[in-house]
């Protein structure tokens, strides 16, 4: 597998790591890992078991990399597990993967249009599973015979709604005595511009301002779980002065377990995630198994978690994008973003603090079953054993007349 490295917090990271976990638990895997896209302490092989071994590269590796493994494990897929982008050259290697295994991709694309751009990708792939509806829609339709849609999910023993009382103890002890009865936002994401933090803290500031001037009070706090200075975003510190809330946001900056991260799901009232383009959206799917209501903007694959598919109802407050702008760069040449006025938010907002706290807990309530039933770890690991047994096993029986083995001979 090439992907974020298993024991990484980022969120393929995760994804990676309850994937194999849920895989190993069958008895029918084992998992050699290529671990990335973090700064890594050493370059040491780590061995979690015999199962699960773990390098640690820079990158996603390089072609000699993964030409030793293919070597010397001669593996029964490879697996990849993050955007394309960052594995061009993996496909450039397709001649010789496919003298050893098929190529199997859990692949996400942000937003529309149908990225034509990647189609030599695709046809180099034997299985691609999305884990964003969206993608899967735009995938499928052009190569149905090898995509499936098999979506993130969580163990439900990380996310989970706490009781009344430890909840109103820990608002007391992160927001502090005189925050304990506020109305509580929470926006979990990485502070880089697309996930568009400024303008949540511009809603934000106009939803004050509506709420003192028709409710006369500011009671509201909105606590933002990212790096206010990352060097991919803006700088919140600043923005938050700009608007001079600095009373009404709260920052928490560090490196947190997961049973801390669920604490502060559990202490909001609502999460927030206005993305201009989003593949999946996971700290929105963790706090709807916490029990929230979710501010979401109909972006991506976002759109499946605020709307429910099944009926066309809402988990929380579902929002149309205003604009569409068609943005690129010389490695994705077009996509679209997508964005909401923010005016538009803090009526979102609004509109879930006019509620009462019983018709609020109720949306909560909804979105917790809606993710359950709809996101649920146990399924996701089911279609990910079926379908890449399913793989292996037609490409065992069918290689030779897929791909022709290289036989090198000396002509004398």
């Amino acid at each position: 597998m090439l992907c974020d490295h298993p024991l990484s917090t980022s969120g393929v990271g995760c994804q990676a790591r309850f994937l194999i976990q849920g895989l190993l638990e069958t008895g029918e895997y084992t998992f050699r890992v290529l671990g990335g896209a973090m700064k890594h302490e050493n370059y040491d092989l780590v061995k979690v078991n015999d199962d699960l071994l773990i390098k640690p590269v820079d990158g996603f590796g390089n072609p000699e990399m993964l030409r030793h493994l293919l070597a010397t494990e001669r593996p029964d897929a490879l697996f990849l597990f993050t955007d394309p982008r960052f594995f061009i050259w993996v496909w450039e290697m397709e001649d010789e993967i496919h003298q050893i295994c098929p190529i199997v991709y859990w692949h996400v694309w942000d937003n529309d249009p149908y990225p034509d751009f990647n189609s030599v990708l695709y046809e180099s792939t034997d299985l691609i599973n999305c884990h964003s509806y969206k993608t899967f829609e735009m995938v499928n339709d052009n190569f149905p015979k090898k995509t499936n849609f098999i979506p993130h999910a969580l163990p439900q023993k990380l996310f989970f709604p706490l009781p009344d009382n430890e909840i109103k103890k820990y608002r007391k002890e992160l927001l502090g005595s005189q925050r304990v009865d506020h109305f509580v936002g929470l926006w979990i994401n990485r502070n880089a511009r697309r996930k568009m933090p400024s303008d949540v803290i511009a809603a934000w500031a106009h939803f004050l301002r509506k709420l003192e001037a028709e409710h006369g009070h500011k009671n509201a706090t909105l606590v933002m779980h990212t790096d206010p200075q990352d060097q991919e975003g803006p700088n919140l510190f600043k923005v938050v002065e700009s608007f001079g809330i600095q009373e009404n946001v709260f920052f928490s900056t560090d490196r947190l377990e997961f049973e801390k991260i669920n604490v502060i799901h559990n202490i909001a009232d609502f999460c927030v995630n206005i993305a201009c383009n989003e593949g999946f959206g996971l700290a929105t799917l963790e706090s709807m198994q916490t029990g929230n209501p979710i501010v979401a903007i109909k972006t991506g694959g976002l759109t499946r978690q605020v709307e429910d598919h099944r009926d066309g109802s809402h988990n929380g407050i579902a929002l149309e994008p205003d604009v569409r702008n068609l943005v690129g760069s010389q490695i994705v040449p077009f996509i679209y973003e997508d964005h909401v006025n923010n005016h538009k938010v803090a009526d979102a907002f609004m509109k879930l603090y006019e509620m009462t706290p019983e018709d609020r807990k109720k949306l909560g309530n909804k979105a917790r079953d809606y993710v359950l039933s709809e996101f649920a770890l146990e399924n996701t690991i089911k279609m990910w054993d079926e379908t890449l047994s399913s793989t292996i096993n037609t490409w065992n029986e069918n290689r030779d007349e897929i791909y022709q083995s290289w036989i090198m001979e000396e002509i004398v």
